[in-house]
């Protein structure tokens, strides 16, 4: 059985054309078999992607051969087939949604550390551990005894912290998310509004579970891929989260099967085929519920989108 690689990286530099980009990456993709969704925006590039292995090898040294990503650091995990069905490669204003576009962690973010030396820190007296993903991500799974915040999305992080202010003064800040990306710009806002000792674990949850083994990291954590949750701990795992419709304790991360809701919460086997795929028996019974195959994944609409935009057709 061949095998397939899946990467996650991101990278903030200068892309002074991203349109440009955009073709000439989409094309090269395309012509070497790499599958997923990619972000180009003038201040980086952020993309998760999958592919044969040796298609995924020539990917990653394609992009570290041009001098505006040399320093990606690639999170590569093994796979038996892609983890996308199709390829999305789209210009937007920010390589990650936020409300901190002010922000270049080019010129300043939070001190990196390497997943060792975070899971040497994270229990210390003086350390809050704080994730800064969405509340549908770590209600699958969290590092134990982390501070999370109460958001729908990242762009809501500010105004969050400003309620947190008294947990984090004095407190040496452990920040962390999924990749690395999003605490590149909530590192940077914490060193804006004041904070001091302000940290962020390098390549996020999953470099920590390849790493580092994951230890203390409870629950699973939220992909967006078709895979949609992934063990990370191998030392110490534990269930965290609990099914939407019957509380039982299970870890089965899926969308809700209505479009119109496409809520993100863990729902055990049997409630799902018992529901087809919906969170409620409301959403089961709505007339644009997608067809349920048992994962919980349903790939994203194009939403208008051409892959071929602006390529000229051989």
């Amino acid at each position: 059985m061949e095998k397939y690689s899946i990467l996650l990286y991101y990278c903030y530099t200068q892309i002074d054309d991203p349109e440009k980009f955009r073709e000439e990456h989409h094309r090269f993709c395309l012509e070497n078999g790499i599958l997923g969704r990619i972000i180009v925006a003038e201040e980086g590039l952020n993309g998760t992607v999958s592919g044969l292995k040796a298609d995924c090898e020539t990917y990653m040294a394609h992009l570290k051969a041009d001098p505006r990503f040399a320093s990606i650091d690639f999170k590569v995990e093994e796979s038996d087939k892609h983890a996308f069905q199709k390829l999305h490669v789209r210009v937007k204003p920010e390589i990650v949604h936020s409300s901190l576009r002010h922000i270049n962690p080019v010129q300043r973010t939070g001190q990196h550390l390497s997943p060792e030396e975070f899971k040497q820190l994270k229990d210390k007296d003086d350390v809050v551990i704080l994730d800064v993903r969405s509340n549908y991500e770590h209600m699958m799974g969290r590092f134990k005894g982390a501070l999370t915040l109460d958001i729908e999305n990242f762009r809501d992080f500010p105004e969050k912290v400003k309620e947190m202010k008294e947990k984090l003064e004095g407190k040496k800040i452990l920040t962390y998310c999924t990749g690395g990306i999003k605490c590149e710009k909530a590192s940077a806002y914490l060193l804006e509004q004041g904070f001091e000792n302000v940290y962020q674990l390098h390549g996020g949850i999953i470099k920590y579970g390849i790493e580092a083994g994951g230890e203390d990291f409870e629950g699973k954590c939220y992909v967006f891929d078709n895979r949609v949750a992934v063990d990370v701990n191998k030392v110490n795992p534990k269930v965290v989260s609990q099914c939407h419709v019957c509380g039982r304790s299970d870890d089965r991360m899926v969308n809700c099967a209505n479009p119109v809701c496409n809520l993100h919460v863990p729902i055990c086997e049997s409630c799902g085929w018992e529901l087809e795929g919906a969170c409620s028996p409301e959403c089961r019974e709505h007339p644009e519920k997608r067809p349920y195959d048992g994962t919980g994944y349903y790939q994203k609409e194009m939403n208008g989108y051409n892959p071929f935009k602006g390529m000229a057709r051989k």
